[in-house]
């Protein structure tokens, strides 16, 4: 345990870096995405409907690894080359935006139909409508289901390593590789994993508190 913090500290704190940037890109990319199939699903135009759901069913049911070797190690083969970082964020926001836009839409389907007829009664297009009405009380309603997405994108970004990118998981294991230290490195990876998700958790707990008593 001391060689860690003695010798690999900068090591560690790289690969824990390189982890809060790939959760933090791929979560805002999931939610703007999210928010765009959510309209796409509610949207009276048949064909985006239709897209919306299409897209949620593809990625939602897609596993992320294989997705990532798609995009990392198949894209250059038709000459796309996002490149390792970004080819990892795009998959990760792929399979996010999925789920993000079920869970805006849990919030949505939760708006009572008499507030959407009340705002069409007073002329508000579907535009108007879903940025004035259903937006801003979908997303404070699904204030937990959305850190909840956030830990899952956390997580989920430990499989970076298998494209070769030393995220926190693919720094331990680089420790463990030259110093043969067991369990104890993974064990302080877990340590770091679970901090950030409580803390998560407990900010997004705060957050519903507030937003309750504003209501």
């Amino acid at each position: 345990m001391q060689i860690i913090l003695t010798e690999y500290l900068g090591t560690l704190l790289r690969g824990l870096g390189t982890t809060a940037v790939l959760t933090v890109v791929a979560f805002v990319a999931s939610v703007a995405g999210g928010l765009l199939m959510a309209t796409f699903r509610i949207s009276p135009i048949p064909p985006l409907r239709v897209a919306g759901a299409v897209y949620v069913e593809i990625f939602r049911n897609v596993p992320l690894v294989s997705l990532l070797i798609v995009v990392v190690y198949g894209l250059p083969e038709i000459n796309l080359n996002p490149g390792f970082v970004p080819g990892v964020i795009i998959a990760m926001t792929l399979v996010g935006t999925a789920f993000a836009c079920e869970t805006f839409r849990t919030g949505i389907n939760a708006i009572g139909a008499g507030q959407i007829e009340a705002a069409r009664s007073i002329g508000l297009t579907f535009g108007g409508i879903v940025r004035e009405l259903i937006l801003p009380q979908a997303t404070r309603t699904v204030i937990g289901p959305t850190v909840t997405l956030f830990i899952g994108i956390m997580l989920s970004s430990s499989l970076a390593t298998v494209v070769g990118v030393r995220d926190l998981t693919g720094t331990v294991s680089y420790i463990n590789n030259r110093e043969a230290l067991g369990i104890t490195t993974f064990l302080v990876a877990a340590v770091l994993y679970a901090a950030i998700s409580l803390g998560a958790a407990a900010f997004g707990a705060r957050m519903e508190t507030r937003l309750r008593v504003l209501r």
